[in-house]
């Protein structure tokens, strides 16, 4: 079977056996949920290192934010990477770095090891895109899209699967035993990797434009950075918006850089295509909406009765209320498949966002008890399943299939930066709901905030039927 032309040269897209096919899918969703549950264990483990390291909470939070980080400046590279013919190799070497970066958080070092293993692991956030386009490559067509949608949504929902399984085994075993769980899981990984996966088709080319990747690592760095330091914003303005400005100024140098380059890291051109650019606005908005809630409702449930709301529930059984979100984000993702066939993926990403902005609405009404919030996060994980099995189909409508790798991965960066703003502008808002002296915010702040969720997911809608209209209109090619 003759693939699209690169560079020239006819790409054979060897699709693999169908035996082969049946062990490669499970591999792939084994990979990509892996890849996901192993970023999330440092969310519900923050409170626990700190106590464990004698660390600050501040400190503490960069076994989160350090994934984050490495994730977000290693997507693009290893996005380029997966375009050319060592694609085998690359998922092997990454998933080797994540293997060395996971034995670091076990293994009894100084907290700065800690960080260290956690950046490493946060590496693997840019094997997602790899996987789809392994999927893309070697399945069939109609085949392939189904499982690159499921590949986007276990992305998302393996955040619900790692962080009670973590919190329940910090509580009885301690941090390191939580990450001992990531280095059993991803040297698994590795191992089903090296079994599963074919090698890339032959015929590509992928060369890193390391001037535009060093440019990139360096905006990207700044932007997480300010979404995770809170307390810069609110005790030195000034430093946080000269940041800012730096950053900005970073990302035009590197458009600059990617548009004279023979060997782009991401081709802005195709970017800049009207359903890629307006895919990744509503990534990047739907995506600051989405963490918000997810931070609104976990922060909620764990705030003790005390402050005059809240449930007070330990880390363990706050995980435990993301049972509805990986749930029904599984079900939307099995879903979703189906309803392409009859509705534009557009028109899908713009119910999915209005979904999204109904459970910011019910957690805006009502969150007097534990069910409307199962409710509210039920209503997030469906939202988002949708959302994030419909994402690939609008980029890759209009994408060869030699750039799914890499079209994909600016993306998942899109979506790594919506999603630390979501984090970032939801303590922010609470931040400024907590009266003087008081530790935790105002009921009214959570409602606030959930407003600012409903706006961001307003326009994330219009986004997707603006699109919906374009490609009705027949100028989408």
């Amino acid at each position: 079977m003759t693939g699209r032309p690169v560079g020239g040269v006819a790409v054979e897209a060897f699709p693999v056996a169908r035996s082969e096919a049946r062990l490669l899918v499970p591999a792939l969703m084994f990979l990509s949920l892996v890849v996901a549950a192993i970023t999330s264990l440092g969310t519900p483990l923050i409170t626990s290192v700190a106590t464990s390291f004698h660390v600050s909470l501040g400190s503490a939070q960069w076994t989160l934010t350090a994934a984050l980080l490495s994730g977000a400046v290693a997507t693009p590279v290893l996005g380029r990477l997966g375009a050319g013919p060592h694609r085998r190799a690359t998922i092997l070497a990454t998933l080797a770095v994540v293997v060395a970066g996971s034995a670091l958080t076990v293994l009894p070092l100084p907290f700065a090891w800690l960080l260290a293993g956690r950046a490493a692991q946060g590496v693997g956030l840019g094997l997602t895109a790899l996987m789809m386009g392994v999927a893309r490559d070697h399945l069939p067509e109609e085949r392939s899209a189904a499982v690159i949608a499921l590949i986007s949504v276990v992305s998302v929902i393996g955040a619900g699967v790692g962080y009670p399984l973590a919190a329940l085994l910090a509580e009885v075993g301690g941090v390191r035993a939580a990450y001992g769980l990531g280095l059993v899981l991803t040297a698994a990984a590795l191992l089903t990797a090296w079994r599963s996966l074919p090698e890339a088709p032959e015929g590509r080319l992928a060369q890193v434009d390391v001037a535009g990747a060093v440019v990139l690592a360096a905006a990207l760095l700044l932007v997480l950075f300010l979404a995770g330091e809170r307390n810069l914003w609110s005790r030195h303005p000034a430093v946080a918006a000269g940041l800012a400005v730096v950053a900005v100024v970073l990302l035009c140098v590197w458009v600059v850089i990617e548009l004279r380059s023979t060997t782009p890291l991401v081709d802005v051109r195709a970017v800049r295509h009207p359903a890629v650019a307006g895919a990744n606005l509503a990534m990047f908005v739907g995506g600051i909406g989405m963490y918000l809630l997810l931070t609104l409702i976990t922060r909620y449930a764990q705030t003790p009765r005390g402050a005059g709301y809240g449930f007070g529930l330990t880390t363990f059984v706050a995980g435990l209320v993301l049972i509805p979100f990986s749930v029904l984000g599984f079900v939307a993702g099995k879903l979703t498949p189906r309803a392409r066939k009859r509705i534009a993926d557009p028109l899908l990403l713009a119910g999915s966002a209005t979904v999204v902005g109904g459970g910011f609405a019910l957690f805006t009404a009502a969150r007097s008890n534990l069910a409307e919030l199962f409710a509210a996060m039920g209503l997030l994980g469906f939202g988002v399943g949708g959302f994030s099995a419909a994402m690939p189909g609008v980029i890759l409508a209009v994408t060869p299939k030699s750039e799914t790798s890499s079209a994909m991965s600016f993306n998942y960066v899109v979506r790594s930066v919506g999603y630390s703003l979501g984090s970032a502008i939801g303590g922010l808002i609470l931040a400024a709901g907590t009266g003087p002296g008081h530790l935790f915010p105002d009921d009214s702040a959570y409602t606030t905030a959930a407003l600012v969720g409903v706006g961001a997911m307003a326009i994330t809608t219009l986004t997707g039927l603006a699109l919906a209209r374009r490609r009705s209109s027949g100028t989408t090619p």
